[in-house]
């Protein structure tokens, strides 16, 4: 996909992070969204899962990593699976500075898988942040019955 914006120039994409307790899983979300969303060419999805030891568990260092690599300036959605990920994301966004996170990143209350598909066709779509926030939230409406 080629990157757009209505007005002429390139758009930077929103970034997205996915934080989870296992790399594995993160890493597998990251490849269902990009494919759900026809690939998402230029949307800078980042996985954070796991420990650096390969254990489960969340790092606040892979998260700001992750952040860092996702950011192209138009801001970065961070999904989280679990509460201890939501707990380490709120804390490096309470810290000065954000903890090393890039500016304008948000901690979005999404479920984890539907909402990052809906956050990565809203941004693969050349939505700014708050497009993809509405859009990854917007999954807790989806009823599954």
């Amino acid at each position: 996909m080629t990157e757009h914006t209505g007005r002429g120039g390139p758009a930077r994409p929103v970034g997205i992070v996915l934080v989870s307790h296992s790399a594995e899983a993160a890493e597998a979300v990251v490849r269902l969204a990009a494919a759900l969303a026809g690939g998402a060419a230029g949307v800078p999805l980042e996985p954070a899962g796991g420990l650096p030891d390969g254990g489960l568990g969340t790092s606040a260092e892979r998260i700001t990593e992750a952040a860092r690599r996702a950011d192209r300036g138009a801001g970065v959605a961070v999904l989280a699976d679990l509460g201890s990920a939501v707990l380490t994301v709120r804390a490096l966004l309470a810290e000065d500075a954000g903890g090393g996170l890039p500016p304008d990143t948000r901690l979005l209350d999404a479920p984890f898988l539907e909402g990052a598909v809906g956050a990565a066709v809203t941004a693969a779509a050349g939505g700014d942040l708050a497009a993809v926030t509405a859009a990854a939230e917007d999954a807790y409406r989806l009823r599954k019955r």
